[in-house]
C-alpha cells in the first residue's frame, strides 16, 4: 500500500466534493449553536475559504474537523467584534470636538495674539491679572502674596485689563 495520498484539498474536484460533503452539516452547525444573527452561512463560506488557502497544509482526513473548527472560531470572532459595536454604540460620544478647521486656526491665532498681549503688560500687571483671572485668586490674597496693598492689586488688574482690552479684539473678561 502507498502511504501518499492519491487526492488531496488543492485539487479542485477533492474540494468541490468535500464542500458538498459538509458545506450544509456546517452551516446546520453553526446556526443551532450560535442562530442566525452572525450570518453562519457567511462564517461557513469563510472556512472554506480557508480551508482552499490552507489546502497544502491540511490532510483530506483532518478537513471537517479544520472546517468546524475554523468556522466556530470566525463565529466566536463575530460575537466579539459585536459586543465591541455594541459597547461602543452605548458611549456617550458628546464629549468628541466638532470644531472646524477654521474655528481651530482662529483660536490658536486669538491665543497666539493673547501670549503676544500679555507680553506687553509689565510684570507686576501681567502677575496680579494671571493670579486673578488664571488661578482664581482673589484681590486680597493677591495683595497679601505680592506683599503689596488690595488697591494696588486693583490697580494692577484694572491697567491690565485695559492693555489687553486695546490690543484684542472682542476680549472680555466674566
Amino acid at each position: 500500500m502507498n502511504k501518499e495520498p492519491k487526492e488531496n484539498i488543492c485539487q479542485e474536484m477533492v474540494f468541490q466534493h468535500i464542500y458538498n460533503t459538509h458545506v450544509k452539516d456546517l452551516n446546520n452547525y453553526l446556526y443551532y449553536k450560535y442562530g442566525n444573527q452572525y450570518n453562519p452561512s457567511d462564517k461557513a463560506q469563510e472556512a472554506f475559504i480557508k480551508l482552499w488557502n490552507n489546502c497544502k497544509k491540511i490532510t483530506l482526513d483532518k478537513a471537517k474537523a479544520f472546517l468546524f473548527k475554523v468556522a466556530n472560531n470566525l463565529m466566536l470572532n463575530e460575537i466579539k467584534h459585536q459586543k465591541v459595536v455594541l459597547k461602543y454604540q452605548q458611549e456617550d460620544h458628546r464629549q468628541h470636538n466638532y470644531e472646524t478647521p477654521e474655528f481651530v486656526i482662529e483660536k490658536d491665532q486669538y491665543l497666539e495674539s493673547y501670549k503676544k498681549a500679555l507680553e506687553k503688560l509689565s510684570e507686576e500687571q501681567r502677575v496680579a491679572f494671571l493670579l486673578n483671572k488664571v488661578e482664581e485668586k482673589k484681590h486680597s490674597e493677591i495683595a497679601e502674596m505680592l506683599g503689596v496693598t488690595k488697591k494696588v492689586v486693583e490697580y494692577r488688574i484694572y491697567s491690565a485689563f485695559k492693555i489687553l482690552k486695546s490690543e484684542l479684539e472682542n476680549f472680555s473678561i466674566k
